[in-house]
């Protein structure tokens, strides 16, 4: 089956133009949109409920009704994403609008879909999508996500004592890793897919580290083998490591994250992940 998958256009409306438009020329069986996909900030006369209704779901809602076929649009918000707009998400998804797959997991054909929006801590303060990674250790220049700011209110033993590991272990549990995808917003800790532009800067004197992706995404590929995973977060990562894709044993990885102008776009077919490939645009 042919797909698309892009992560982190941020509200880009230039962009969604111009993957609405790929997708309605080739018209393929999936798409992924895997996290950030909403404004950082709007024009003051502008709603984000408008947005997400009238312009993001609003433009799926008429490819779906315009191509023939059947396409599925698997989304999940990531770190930047207001949690408090996530049951907009919902409700189109309880309208058969789009599969908001979010902490659950989809029939696919003969494949599941899983998604997945947390990511470690960050040095910045929205933390509606942030969790400790493998322990409650926070790196040199990350706020923990105890701190900052939430949209949504959760318990403070949530805030404290929930993992990405935790969490990674409860969600894959029954399941057919060789038939799995995962979308996931946060990369694989020390991989081509979570190099960020920190080299040689420190805090205090202590060195930053350049990897900043997910220790336990990384050791769950790496244990269970699923199908295929997908990421994004980290936007200057291909441009620095010059890799948008990396394999691990038989699990092929995806970063369609992208700090330019341009959309990117990875194209993949699942029954030839070897010949996937990334087009900005």
């Amino acid at each position: 089956m042919n797909c698309i998958f892009s992560s982190d256009i941020h509200g880009n409306k230039n962009k969604y133009e111009k993957l609405f438009k790929i997708i309605l020329k080739e018209k393929p069986d999936a798409v992924f949109l895997g996290g950030d996909l909403l404004p950082l900030k709007l024009k003051e006369d502008t709603k984000m409920e408008q947005y997400i209704n009238k312009f993001l779901i609003g433009e799926i809602k008429k490819i779906k009704d315009t191509v023939s076929k059947k396409i599925e649009f698997f989304l999940i918000l990531g770190n930047d994403d207001p949690r408090i707009y996530e049951k907009l998400f919902m409700e189109a998804d309880k309208k058969g609008e789009i599969e908001y797959i979010h902490n659950k997991k989809d029939k696919w054909n003969d494949f599941f879909v899983i998604g997945y929006s947390y990511v470690p801590p960050t040095p910045f303060k929205l933390k509606d999508w942030e969790r400790y990674d493998v322990s409650r250790h926070v790196d040199v220049g990350a706020i923990s996500p105890e701190e900052g700011f939430r949209t949504v209110d959760i318990s403070q033993d949530e805030k404290k004592f929930s993992t990405i590991k935790e969490d990674l272990e409860i969600l894959s549990k029954n399941t057919d890793m060789k038939k799995t995808i995962f979308l996931f917003h946060a990369p694989p800790y020390k991989s081509y897919l979570d190099r960020a532009d920190l080299e040689g800067k420190k805090i205090d004197h202590v060195p930053l580290d350049i990897h900043v992706g997910s220790i336990a995404i990384k050791r769950f590929i790496k244990k269970n083998a699923p199908f295929l995973t997908l990421h994004g977060h980290i936007h200057e990562s291909t441009r620095l490591t010059g890799n948008w894709k990396q394999k691990f044993g038989k699990t092929f990885s995806f970063n369609a994250s992208h700090d330019g102008s341009e959309l990117s776009v990875v194209r993949f077919d699942t029954d030839n992940l070897e010949k996937a490939s990334r087009e900005l645009i």
